[in-house]
């Protein structure tokens, strides 16, 4: 049966013509050739977000982090994957992470392809819908694929972590959704903002609003940060918009130093907004609120006088209020 099936996937790859442009494709670069020498991340997403493919467990004693125990049908999707390689000898599969209702897999085209990047990865849905069906009764993936082009400095070593680390990240989240959700109509004084992030940090008993003159030099800079941070190593949380060089100095500093800071923002969350990178690590351990007097906006603006003065009130208030 298996040989069978490895058959019917060998005459998909043979017979198939090449994805036309606009066909299963999600987000493609504009101009990119996907015949081309390059390193892809790729993103599946099971139909209806069904979590088929893995149970999601907690660290243990073999486990340091929260991992995925794949199902029989993850066993088979993770076969399926491995299968590439025989079918494409131009491509070195690289590292792959399932998780309960998706799948990501970062792959290295080693030299041109005569065919396209979509006709290898409609190829293997392909064997993956096949096995699907079998053990389910219906196709597996939804329609599409998300790709990653990967040729920034540093970009694979961070997308193979990012693939690691994504069970510890559902494992906090499903256990700290509420560092993760935001939180509208907050009022905050005679202020109504959004916020995001561990919003108990209003209550700690000692806030500091930073604010440095835009006129400070480098020394006095300095001085600053040293001085904000004898303050937040004592407990304080440090509020700031992050406005002047100083500011940002003094933010980025305790941010790095694992210190509880709340940052105002000029442009509010959007509805799909959710945190990433060190925002996401911050939030995760409960050191980071993220505070939006004003509405999501998608354009590029330019802070204005009469932002930065309310920002910077809406800081002062923030600091003074009572736990």
């Amino acid at each position: 049966m298996e040989d069978n099936r490895n058959e019917q996937r060998r005459q998909w790859f043979e017979k198939h013509p090449d994805l036309q442009p606009n066909w299963s494709m999600k987000r493609r670069k504009a101009g990119h050739d996907y015949r081309s020498r390059c390193i892809y991340m790729i993103t599946l997403v099971v139909e209806d977000r069904k979590p088929v493919l893995g149970e999601l467990c907690a660290h243990d004693d073999k486990h340091p982090q929260a991992w995925v125990h794949p199902s029989e049908l993850g066993r088979r999707i993770l076969d399926c994957w491995r299968e590439i390689r025989d079918h494409y000898p131009q491509i070195r599969l690289m590292a792959v992470q399932l998780m309960p209702d998706h799948m990501h897999g970062v792959m290295f085209v080693k030299e041109p392809m005569p065919q396209h990047l979509g006709r290898v990865i409609n190829g293997f849905k392909y064997g993956c819908n096949q096995v699907s069906r079998e053990m389910l009764g219906y196709p597996l993936w939804e329609e599409g694929y998300h790709d990653r082009i990967l040729y920034g400095k540093g970009q694979l070593v961070t997308m193979v972590r990012y693939l690691h680390d994504n069970p510890q990240r559902l494992w906090i989240k499903r256990h700290r959704p509420e560092f993760f959700r935001v939180q509208q109509e907050v009022s905050i004084g005679d202020r109504v903002v959004s916020i995001a992030g561990n919003r108990f940090l209003l209550d700690y008993p000692i806030k500091i609003a930073v604010k440095c003159s835009r006129s400070l030099s480098e020394d006095d800079i300095r001085k600053e940060v040293n001085r904000y941070m004898s303050q937040a190593a004592r407990g304080a949380v440090l509020v700031s918009p992050c406005i002047s060089p100083g500011e940002k100095a003094v933010m980025r500093t305790a941010f790095d130093a694992g210190m509880k800071t709340i940052v105002l923002l000029e442009n509010g969350f959007s509805s799909m907004w959710k945190p990433g990178g060190i925002q996401f690590d911050a939030c995760a351990q409960g050191r980071l609120l993220l505070v939006a007097p004003w509405s999501h906006h998608n354009d590029r603006r330019v802070i204005t006088r009469e932002q930065c003065n309310q920002l910077n009130d809406l800081a002062a208030s923030i600091a003074a209020m009572e736990s």
